[in-house]
C-alpha cells in the first residue's frame, strides 16, 4: 500500500491509500488519528471514501510538529567526493534538521532561491518512526520504523556553505519532496541493499545501494533517542549516495525546467520539476 497525505476543499489533512494507477485515493484516517496507530492503519484495508486524485491536493502525510532529522555524509563514496574527502569517518553521524514546512510531494515544482546558481540533487530514503523511542536499543529503534519513502534532499549549496551549520541550505521552500509512504514490511531491511538512483532529464547521476550506508537506521535512531524522545510521525532522512552535482567538474546544478527523479527499489519514482525564483514569490502570495 502506498500512503499519501491529501487535503480537499481547504479542510484538514487526511491520510489516504493511493491506487496502483494513481487515479484515485481511499481515505484511511485523519492525519493525527493515523499517527496514533500508524502500524494498525497500515495493516488494514482502508475503508474510507474513495476520491478521484484530480479532486484532492496532495500534501506530505507529516504532522506539523514532527521532527525531520537528516544524516549527512552517510555513504563512503559521497564522503570521498565532497568537502570532507580525506578525513576519517567519525564514530557518530553528522545530523541536521529540516522543518516540515520545507517538505513537499511528488510532482511539485521546486523553486531555485534568488541567490543560488541552481539546486543540487540528493536522492535518498526516509524512514518514518511509528512509536515512541526513549533510550532505545538499535533493534528496538529499527522495529519502530513503520514505513519508508523516497526523498530528494534538494540543497541550496551556496547557502549551505555560508556557515558551519547546514540548516539554511537544507530548508529552501518546497525543497524536500517526499514520495508515498510504503509499509516497512513491504520494503524490507535497508541493510540488504535497495538500489537508489537519481536522474536529471533522464540521465542517471546517482546510482547506489542502501547497504553502503555507514550509519544504519536502527543505530542512528537509537543514538537520537538517547538525547530526545522520538515520537510517532518523526522522520529520519538516511543520506545520499555519491554523484551530487556540486562535486562534479565542472559543477552541475539543477536549473529551471530540469526534471529530477529519484527511484528506489520497492518505493517507486519521485519526480519533480525545478522552476525559477519568481514561482516561489507567487506561491508565497497565494497566486499559485
Amino acid at each position: 500500500m502506498r500512503t499519501v497525505g491529501i487535503r480537499r476543499d481547504g479542510g484538514g489533512v487526511q491520510v489516504a491509500a493511493l491506487s496502483d494507477d494513481g487515479a484515485s485515493v481511499t481515505v484511511v484516517a485523519g492525519l493525527e488519528d493515523f499517527w496514533t496507530d500508524a502500524a494498525g492503519h497500515l495493516s488494514r484495508e482502508p475503508g474510507g471514501e474513495t476520491l478521484a486524485a484530480a479532486d484532492v491536493e496532495f500534501v506530505p502525510p507529516v504532522l506539523p510538529g514532527a521532527r525531520v532529522v537528516c544524516i549527512g555524509l552517510n555513504y563512503l563514496k559521497h564522503v570521498a567526493e565532497g568537502s570532507f574527502a580525506g578525513q576519517e569517518i567519525p564514530p557518530y553521524p553528522t545530523l541536521f534538521a529540516r522543518w516540515t514546512a520545507s517538505l513537499t510531494v511528488d510532482g511539485a515544482e521546486v523553486p531555485v532561491p534568488a541567490e543560488e546558481d541552481g539546486l543540487d540533487w540528493e536522492g535518498e530514503v526516509v524512514a518514518y518512526v511509528g512509536s515512541t523511542l526513549v533510550d532505545a536499543t538499535p533493534e528496538d529503534a529499527l522495529a519502530a520504523v513503520v514505513g519508508y519513502s523516497t526523498f530528494n534532499d534538494l540543497t541550496s549549496r551556496r547557502a549551505q556553505k555560508l556557515t558551519s551549520q547546514w540548516i539554511l541550505g537544507k530548508n529552501g521552500d518546497r525543497s524536500g519532496p517526499l514520495g508515498p509512504l510504503v509499509p516497512a514490511a513491504e520494503v524490507g531491511d535497508l541493510r540488504e541493499g535497495l538500489r537508489v538512483q537519481t536522474r536529471v532529464n533522464g540521465e542517471t547521476v546517482q546510482d547506489g545501494r542502501t547497504d553502503e550506508m555507514v550509519y544504519t537506521v536502527g543505530d542512528t535512531l537509537s543514538l537520537i533517542s538517547r538525547t530526545f524522545t522520538l515520537r510517532p510521525g518523526d522522520l529520519l532522512a538516511t543520506g545520499t549516495p555519491s554523484g551530487v552535482g556540486y562535486a562534479r567538474t565542472p559543477p552541475w546544478l539543477l536549473q529551471p525546467g530540469d526534471v529530477v527523479e529519484v527511484e528506489v527499489d520497492h518505493l517507486g519514482v519521485l519526480r519533480n520539476t525545478v522552476v525559477g525564483n519568481s514561482a516561489r514569490g507567487e506561491a508565497a502570495r497565494g497566486v499559485r
